[in-house]
């Protein structure tokens, strides 16, 4: 895997040149169990796990007003819930105000959907939740949760009992906990996949998800599990991808250590191989590892990459075999990844001879009533089953031949496209100002009317690139791994004043096919965009990039070569 210079400049974080305090890096493992920060403190005063039952029979009776401080900014993240930010406040505020300055007295839920897989009963719970208690909003996110607004206090334990009566949760939705667990969105379907690592992520979420002895991280953990590269394996602290060994045969190689956000990381292979029936207890084993030897000193650095890049692979293989799995982990081959990505946008053919069709709303925006319709057009044609990608995505899945091209009309007038243009299949696009008190800017409105502009400016040129939007430096809609990323700030205006713009990364990718190349974007000195003029931007960008490219070079291929003001 390769990285651009800026890349590794951003990577350097040497722990020699930081003075230790008392206490240490707070890793439990070596005794600093005292708590060294607020959030360490608020985890040790009680389990996140515990506000259920002062959500249920206090704060939804008494109010918004009632809720302890402690368990509105810290421990309901445990149960998927955050204060949503209060209409009007500007990006340039963000940084400023004080939390209760910037919360509503409403709440963003997380459903979590590990492996992106619910059936029609699921989606209309959801549904239904959404326009009865959420003023019918919807978002599909890029880690297959579907994320719903607008929810008041009063009616969460309701919403808790709708959802889980069809086997759905919210929580460890967020949290300093295990998060939803990735899963390829057409596993036990896919005609390349050969095995379905649906019961691997069934088993660590069954046994390990509201467990305490898990539910005290140094920060959130983040999880993909499937054989099929079609998921962002190298940004998360953990990921089994499908490999071959010459010996015992199908299984999974190990990575860990990936994570994005302001200090941006890729995975690194421990080069194990590991069978199915073995994920549950190494997955443990590795957050075991985090657990009592992670960061909890500093934020910024309690996530497991920093461990994993202060450790090395070797070492962290050997403490997890000699500590925590009491026995060494097979040596294994590299996953074969495909000649091309894995495309789930279309119409495909399932395994069992079946099709599944793939449809992409605006940058994951939805709605109750839009999902609600989709589980109507599914099972009006046969089908009973949808799945949610990792790049904001829905599935229909079961439909017979015959039935296909209807069922794409009728969800193309519901605003779903299984044949979009490139920028509807490609643009992602986080939450934004309009609800995330940590953003600086709009994303999901500028998503939309960016894929609307060029679908019109760019119609007559065959380009494939994808638009990562974020609202902020967090990096939630994945921003250095877009071919064009965009990082959300404030930039000096035409007159002095500033106004919401965005920092551009070009060229960043995951190796996810045999093509690809694993990096984050080029950061070109000073290139930057204002809201107002991201289409005309894009619009010169791709131009330039068709007018340039050599045959069959991609748009990160040609970003490496291109000099700066090709790329301004």
């Amino acid at each position: 895997m390769t990285m651009t210079a800026d890349t590794a400049a951003v990577r350097v974080t040497p722990t020699a040149i930081r003075p230790k305090r008392a206490g240490g890096e707070g890793q439990w493992a070596l005794g600093h169990r005292e708590p060294l920060n607020p959030n360490e403190r608020m985890k040790k005063d009680d389990d996140g796990l515990n506000a259920r039952l002062r959500i249920e029979y206090s704060y939804s009776q008494r109010g918004f007003a009632s809720i302890d401080p402690s368990d509105l900014r810290g421990r309901f993240r445990w149960l998927g819930l955050y204060t949503q930010r209060k209409p009007g406040i500007d990006g340039g505020r963000t940084a400023i105000l004080e939390p209760h300055e910037l919360e509503d007295q409403y709440f963003m839920m997380r459903v979590r959907i590990d492996g992106g897989q619910l059936d029609l009963s699921q989606l209309r719970a959801i549904a239904h939740v959404s326009t009865k208690y959420g003023r019918d909003t919807a978002d599909l996110t890029d880690r297959q949760n579907v994320q719903l607004h607008w929810v008041r206090i009063e009616d969460v334990p309701a919403i808790w009992r709708e959802i889980e009566a069809v086997g759905l949760s919210t929580t460890e939705a967020c949290g300093d906990v295990p998060r939803v667990v990735l899963g390829s969105p057409v596993a036990g379907i896919a005609a390349d996949e050969v095995i379905d690592a649906t019961p691997a992520i069934k088993a660590i979420t069954d046994r390990y998800i509201g467990d305490a002895a898990y539910a005290n991280l140094p920060r959130k953990f983040k999880t993909s599990i499937g054989w099929l590269p079609d998921l962002p394996y190298e940004i998360n602290d953990i990921s089994f991808v499908g490999a071959v060994h010459p010996e015992f045969g199908p299984g999974f190689d190990l990575w860990v250590g990936g994570g994005l956000s302001t200090n941006p990381m890729l995975a690194k292979r421990l080069g194990t191989w590991v069978p199915m029936d073995e994920i549950p207890d190494v997955w443990a084993g590795v957050i075991g590892i985090f657990r009592d030897y992670g960061y909890r000193r500093l934020r910024h650095r309690a996530r497991l990459k920093f461990l994993v890049a202060d450790w090395g692979i070797e070492r962290f293989r050997e403490v997890l075999e000699t500590e925590y799995l009491h026995r060494k982990l097979v040596d294994g081959p590299a996953p074969e990844l495909p000649a091309r990505p894995v495309d789930h946008i279309g119409v495909h053919r399932q395994n069992d001879g079946r099709f599944y069709v793939g449809v992409a709303a605006l940058a994951g925006r939805v709605s109750g009533t839009i999902l609600a319709q989709v589980a109507d057009i599914a099972e009006a044609h046969g089908g009973w089953r949808v799945r949610l990608t990792a790049q904001q995505k829905l599935i229909v899945l079961d439909i017979e031949e015959d039935r296909v091209e209807s069922l794409i009309a009728a969800l193309d007038e519901i605003g779903l496209s299984a044949r979009p243009s490139t920028w509807r299949r490609g643009t992602m696009a986080c939450t934004g100002i309009e609800f995330c008190k940590l953003a600086i800017v709009e994303t999901k409105a500028a998503a939309a009317s960016l894929i609307r502009t060029l679908e019109t400016t760019l119609a007559d040129i065959d380009v494939d690139i994808t638009v990562n939007i974020n609202g902020c430096p967090n990096a939630c809609a994945r921003t250095q791994t877009g071919d064009i990323g965009l990082k959300g700030q404030l930039i000096a205006g035409p007159d002095g004043e500033m106004i919401p713009g965005y920092q551009v990364h070009l060229g960043g990718g995951l190796a996810l096919s045999q093509a690809d190349r694993s990096g984050f974007g080029r950061k070109v000195r000073g290139l930057k965009t204002s809201a107002e003029q991201l289409p005309e931007y894009v619009t010169r960008l791709a131009r330039r990039y068709a007018a340039a490219r050599l045959d069959g070079e991609s748009f990160a291929e040609w970003v490496v070569r291109a000099d700066e003001e090709a790329l301004r």
